[in-house]
């Protein structure tokens, strides 16, 4: 039924911006800071080598990044801080939930190298899976690491045209690509086709932050939804 469908839509709507944005989901209590990595040593790090495209596949999404040896991993992630200080100290710092909803919402980010254990937080990590979806396109390792070692710094960030899947395809691949964009892309026309559901599905989000309160549960889907194509552009 109609009634049903509209907060399924809304509901898949934002799980597929979650997936992209890499929001994870934090413990109770944990006062909105992203939790500790996995401890120093976690990961067999000499079956890595420099070049390495890394996937860390997770519930919603799939975290991309080039392996730059010496447990050294360039990612990209939306990131307010360098918008205001070129601090690397304070920028180095694990990026908190807070740090990076706000780098989605002002389209900052910064490509970051970051330790092994923190790129992939305790995930199963992934090498080089996306080569069979290129064959002959796989640049050269080092050029792969070049590249992405030349672009570490302060960028401008998109969910739909730069993330950190467009970045690593980039490095690889020599093109800017990201199917998870594309799927996403998909979900939105699904649900934009019906004009109504979209509009049903702010006003059911604006409905349960007056009877539930101002919750993450009750204000994401009102805020991300209206303004997922001014986020994407």
């Amino acid at each position: 039924t109609m009634k049903n469908s509209v907060p399924q839509a809304a509901s898949l709507l934002l799980e597929k911006l979650l997936l992209l944005v890499h929001v994870r989901p934090l413990p109770a209590g944990s006062g909105g800071e992203t939790p500790p990595p996995a401890a120093p040593g976690y990961y067999d790090t000499s079956c890595f080598k420099r070049g390495d495209l890394l996937e860390v596949p997770r519930t919603l999404f799939i975290h991309f990044g080039i392996y730059l040896g010496e447990n050294r991993v360039a990612h990209l992630m939306p990131d307010i801080l360098p918008a205001f200080t070129g601090d690397r100290r304070q920028i180095q710092q694990v990026v908190t939930n807070k740090r990076l909803i706000l780098g989605v919402i002002t389209k900052t980010a910064s490509i970051r190298v970051d330790t092994v254990e923190d790129f992939a937080y305790g995930g199963s990590i992934l090498v080089n899976h996306m080569d069979r979806l290129f064959e002959d396109q796989v640049l050269g390792s080092e050029e792969a690491a070049r590249r992405a070692e030349k672009l570490v710094g302060a960028t401008a960030y998109s969910l739909l045209w730069n993330n950190c899947e467009h970045f690593v395809t980039y490095c690889r691949y020599g093109a800017p690509v990201s199917f998870q964009t594309d799927k996403f892309c998909e979900t939105v026309k699904m649900i934009i086709r019906d004009q109504r559901s979209v509009l049903a599905s702010v006003l059911v989000g604006l409905a349960s932050i007056v009877c539930l309160g101002l919750a993450p549960s009750t204000t994401l889907p009102t805020i991300f939804i209206p303004f997922f194509l001014w986020m994407a552009g």
